[in-house]
């Protein structure tokens, strides 16, 4: 039984020139109706696979884009059927800076959420309009502020770097604009340009003017330096958090661990099967009104890809991999599966195995893609 699931709301008031994940334009979308659809989702998934949750995360788009009513009944959904301690259950919600206002933070508070990830990217006014942004520095200050009044401790935001136009001092300037909020919690991620994304295009076009791999890596490595520095351990490639105030939610996929999918588009992963559901909003409602579960794509993985995942996923992690725990999971060693890759990303300076963990060097996070792919189809 998965102890986690993510609800994913696909609506946004603007779309971002590099954001690929499933969304669509609010205005004009059936948001009632899907609202619907996602109820029944949850109903069904509960009887089938159990209500008992330990952290729930709603993402998106933009889920504070959904009016006070609408947030009310997908609320009102999620506690009819998943159950949580409210003292215990990690319960997040994605926001951007000038979408939150205090009646939607007060639904928040009432429903049980403890845990914001507020979507910054970046506080220079330059580079937010040229990524698409809609919100400026001042509304980032303001988003905290009031998330504080309304009760929430525990608050996370989100940077990247390697942005069109980024420079090192640009980005040292943002970690310390991150810094001066003196929240819970930092993710720093790198830009990834996408397919069907605004840059994707103008990538295409040739007119995207980004720093270049050398520039990025000097980004990525002020970050591993400036924020521990300021008290945030690493404990994952791109997040960290002050004591305790790791996302749990998080830790769940990278443990390789169950979760539950709710919503068009949403993976979940369940008895070794991975779930996709359709995309398209109006064709996730349909299927969900025809009495049929939505998914797009179902797959049982072999006991080698779990194998795999292991290794991907848990050396993201700050820590790395336990072999104990891999034993335990699968009943054989690491090494017996996976020796000779290991062999050679440990001579290779990218690994190192310590207190029973393997793990990334601070090398080996910088060239983290080419690590996790020496352990596919490993023989």
């Amino acid at each position: 039984m998965a102890i986690s699931a993510y609800f994913h709301i696909p609506f946004c008031a603007h779309i971002c020139h590099y954001c690929d994940f499933n969304k669509v334009f609010a205005a004009g979308q059936p948001i009632d109706d899907y609202l619907r659809a996602m109820d029944k989702e949850m109903a069904w998934t509960a009887a089938e696979f159990g209500r008992r949750l330990q952290t729930l995360f709603i993402g998106g788009g933009t889920p504070t884009v959904l009016e006070p009513a609408q947030l009310g009944r997908l609320f009102e959904s999620i506690h009819r059927h998943f159950q949580f301690d409210r003292s215990t259950a990690e319960f997040t919600v994605e926001a951007n800076p000038d979408g939150l206002t205090s009646e939607k933070l007060a639904i928040l508070r009432a429903a049980g959420v403890n845990r914001l990830s507020i979507g910054v990217q970046t506080f220079d006014p330059e580079l937010l309009c040229a990524i698409g942004r809609t919100h400026r520095r001042e509304d980032v200050v303001r988003a905290v502020e009031m998330a504080r009044e309304a009760g929430f401790v525990n608050i996370s935001v989100d940077l990247m770097y390697g942005l069109p136009g980024q420079t090192l001092a640009l980005f040292l300037a943002d970690l310390e604009a991150a810094l001066s909020l003196e929240v819970a919690h930092l993710s720093v991620y790198s830009l990834m340009v996408e397919p069907k994304t605004m840059f994707y295009n103008e990538w295409r076009k040739g007119r995207l003017r980004l720093p270049g791999e050398e520039a990025e890596a000097e980004m990525y490595e002020a970050a591993m330096d400036r924020l521990p520095a300021g008290g945030y351990r690493q404990y994952e490639i791109s997040n960290y958090a002050l004591p305790g105030r790791e996302s749990r939610h998080n830790l769940t996929y990278w443990n390789n661990e169950e979760y539950y999918g709710i919503g068009a588009g949403a993976h979940s992963y369940i008895d070794g099967v991975r779930r996709e559901n359709i995309g398209p909003v109006r064709h996730y409602i349909a299927a969900i009104e025809r009495g049929e579960w939505p998914h797009r794509a179902v797959r049982r993985l072999t006991v080698r890809e779990q194998m795999e995942e292991e290794l991907f996923l848990g050396l993201r992690k700050t820590e790395g991999v336990s072999k104990a725990r891999f034993r335990q999971k699968f009943g054989c060693e690491m090494d017996d599966v996976f020796g000779a890759a290991i062999r050679r990303e440990l001579a290779c300076g990218r690994l190192e195995e310590t207190n029973g963990h393997l793990r990334l060097t601070k090398r080996g996070r910088l060239l983290g893609n080419e690590v996790f792919a020496a352990f596919l189809g490993e023989m």
